[in-house]
């Protein structure tokens, strides 16, 4: 499998996930689902951890009946609730396909026993640390440009860091990604173009 090199996807999170791949890929399952299709569903204890071979899928949370998507991930990502899969919870999450995905799935049980490894090797380690730093940063961009910033200001980062999202993620989903309605979304977007 050739690992792609996006702008959603940090350097060290790549080159772990494409290390993981080679060494531990027999532990995988190979599924197709169809795009709408819940891997799982906010209040279940996560069970299995995704790698996404094609397609996307987008991690949201059901606000009083409202939709607040959290992340999207693409090619060469590995998706799971991670607190939850971790500690044995419930998940405050939903994990759902947006496209049709060909996915590969691997049992708690068996990702625990790469992670124990993965600590023994230095180089994975540091790896995964790095890793695990740059998935954290990315939360808290995202967050902080919720206090800082304003939907126009942020709708412009999301062209100018993550165009993939524009080009393959339904607009209520960015709208909804962006804390904001997709009437605002379409308001923002005529005064973008208006502006040109």
């Amino acid at each position: 499998m050739k690992f792609i090199n996006s702008m959603s996807e940090p350097n060290h999170y790549l080159s772990l996930i494409a290390r993981i791949w080679v060494e531990y890929k027999e532990h995988f399952t190979r599924i197709e689902v169809p795009a709408k299709t819940d891997l799982l569903k906010e209040g279940e204890t996560p069970q299995k951890m995704f790698f996404i071979e094609n397609g996307s899928i987008r991690v949201w949370h059901n606000h009083h009946g409202r939709d607040i998507t959290c992340q999207f991930f693409f090619e060469n990502s590995m998706v799971s609730s991670i607190e939850s899969f971790k500690k044995d919870i419930v998940s405050p999450i939903t994990i759902q396909t947006i496209e049709a995905c060909i996915i590969w799935w691997i049992d708690k049980r068996e990702m625990k026993k790469i992670i124990e490894e993965i600590k023994e090797n230095p180089v994975l380690r540091d790896m995964l640390i790095d890793a695990l730093f740059e998935r954290t940063f990315d939360y808290i961009r995202h967050f902080t440009t919720f206090i800082l910033e304003t939907p126009e200001q942020r709708y412009l980062q999301v062209l100018r860091d993550r165009p993939e999202l524009v080009q393959r993620v339904p607009q209520h989903y960015i709208a909804s990604y962006l804390g904001i309605t997709s009437v605002h979304l379409s308001r923002i977007k005529n005064k973008l173009a208006k502006g040109k």
